[in-house]
């Protein structure tokens, strides 16, 4: 099959055209390589590599040059699907110019397609100077994780009318300034349901019911790969960390008692040539 690369029009037209939008976080050659070769339609390079890949507590330590060194290796790996750099807590809050030169960092020496941020109103200045700036800006509203502590925690959001009003007002916001899509996190079905009825760009979904046009997870949650909590919204395809822990014993106990490695895995020299040695 015939493939080409995705661009932010692309995904656009999916909406219209009735299809839905595959998306999912990848943070290295290996795992982006595979979900290109999947198909997947999006590739967001998260900021929740903090926690699933660097350990931290929560996504707000997360840099710029980290989130940079993971880009460039998931870009490295798909050639296929379109590419979000996340732009981490405090590299687009200052000012105008801190956030066009940081988004641009992720277009120039990462090679993304496009960046993400989080928030609706409070944002619209900054991603309309983005998008003016020629970088394609994805929103995200609802639970934002890097506002986690004005928040309350991980909670879903838009749970009585006014709550819910503002998120459908921070949608057709971000639509308006010129977001080609915006992310859902955490929010009641139905209330996801009438932002996507009321938007012509798509919705991503995550925790936000079966009506978005699509729908993101993190891959260490679907693959079973982080078990410090696991949120409501991610379904496990597989737990890789149980067969993972089990190679790990198994090669353990091999080598402790001698018989990895064997003769298959190992090299040899020819006896004449070896009986020449002193």
């Amino acid at each position: 099959m015939d493939r080409k690369k995705i661009t932010p029009l692309d995904i656009q037209a999916m909406k219209k055209e009735g299809r839905k939008i595959t998306m999912l976080t990848a943070y290295d050659y290996p795992i982006a390589l595979l979900e290109d070769r999947a198909g997947i339609d999006i590739i967001l390079v998260g900021d929740s590599v903090g926690m699933t890949v660097l350990g931290y507590q929560n996504t707000l330590p997360v840099t710029m040059d980290e989130m940079i060194h993971h880009t460039k290796a998931v870009t490295r790996g798909a050639k296929y699907a379109l590419i979000i750099g996340d732009m981490p807590f405090m590299s687009y809050n200052t000012s105008e110019r801190d956030a066009i030169l940081n988004a641009g960092r992720f277009m120039k020496e990462a090679r993304a397609d496009a960046i993400k941020l989080e928030g609706g109103a409070s944002v619209k200045d900054i991603a309309k100077a983005i998008i003016k700036a020629g970088i394609p800006v994805m929103g995200h509203i609802g639970l934002t994780p890097q506002t986690i502590s004005m928040l309350g925690g991980f909670k879903v959001q838009g749970k009585d009318a006014e709550a819910a009003q503002k998120l459908i007002d921070d949608a057709l916001l971000l639509e308006d300034i010129g977001s080609f899509c915006v992310v859902l996190e955490a929010i009641p079905a139905p209330i996801a349901k009438r932002i996507t009825e009321r938007l012509a760009i798509p919705t991503i979904g995550i925790g936000a019911g079966v009506d978005c046009d699509g729908q993101v997870l993190v891959v260490h949650d679907m693959l079973g790969l982080f078990d410090r909590f696991t949120p409501k919204f991610a379904k496990r395809y597989v737990n890789l960390s149980e067969l993972m822990l089990k190679a790990f014993e198994s090669y353990r106990e091999e080598v402790s008692k001698g018989t990895f490695p064997t003769d298959q895995h190992s090299f040899h020299i020819d006896e004449k040539e070896l009986s020449k040695i002193k």
